[in-house]
């Protein structure tokens, strides 16, 4: 099965989320949308992982969960990968903090144990909320950047939990399911 790691968000802030973004969709930009279910925060994306390896990886979370004490996020700002004119992930950043980076620190070591690669890549925080077409120029993004400059959400969200995310097809449609959580407990 196809797993990642990730923080997820409450169904109240995740429809705040939306709402705020409504005006990004309204434009008709070339862009398929996320639907408000699937907002989550990649920590680390682990790939096919058999089912022998899967208890290791759980173990991995628990001991990175009672080491690890809940943090705030903030969530605020929009952007887009790799540019805002030529976007291929429009996002919804989170604040950068220590925490939030020593969290997933600590996953890539306890998850270097189980055999996985360590990134090395800076890590942004993001909430994807679309993928664009890149194909269609920058012209088709136009209006884009002000957009994201003008929206203003800023909001503080608890996170007392890591998921083992499942990515799955169902019907051509993506769907993500909670495999696994762990506490923040430290």
């Amino acid at each position: 099965m196809r797993l990642f790691l990730a923080l997820n968000f409450t169904k109240k802030e995740k429809a705040k989320l939306y709402r705020v973004t409504e005006q990004f969709r309204d434009c008709q930009f070339p862009v398929e949308w996320v639907q408000p279910q699937h907002y989550h925060v990649t920590l680390k994306y682990l790939g096919r992982v058999s089912d022998d390896r899967l208890e290791l990886v759980e173990d991995a979370l628990e001991k990175v969960g009672e080491a690890t004490r809940p943090l705030e996020v903030v969530i605020e700002g929009f952007g887009a990968f790799p540019t805002i004119r030529r976007p291929e992930v429009i996002w919804a950043g989170l604040e950068p903090s220590s925490a939030l980076r020593c969290l997933k620190q600590d996953l890539e070591w306890a998850l270097k144990d189980c055999g996985f690669e360590t990134e090395t890549r800076n890590f942004h925080p993001h909430i994807i909320l679309g993928s664009a077409d890149s194909k269609k120029g920058a012209g088709a993004f136009r209006g884009l950047d002000e957009k994201a400059a003008a929206a203003v959400y800023g909001s503080r969200v608890k996170i007392r939990k890591i998921d083992l995310m499942k990515t799955s097809y169902e019907d051509s449609c993506l769907s993500y399911t909670v495999e696994y959580s762990a506490g923040l407990t430290g």
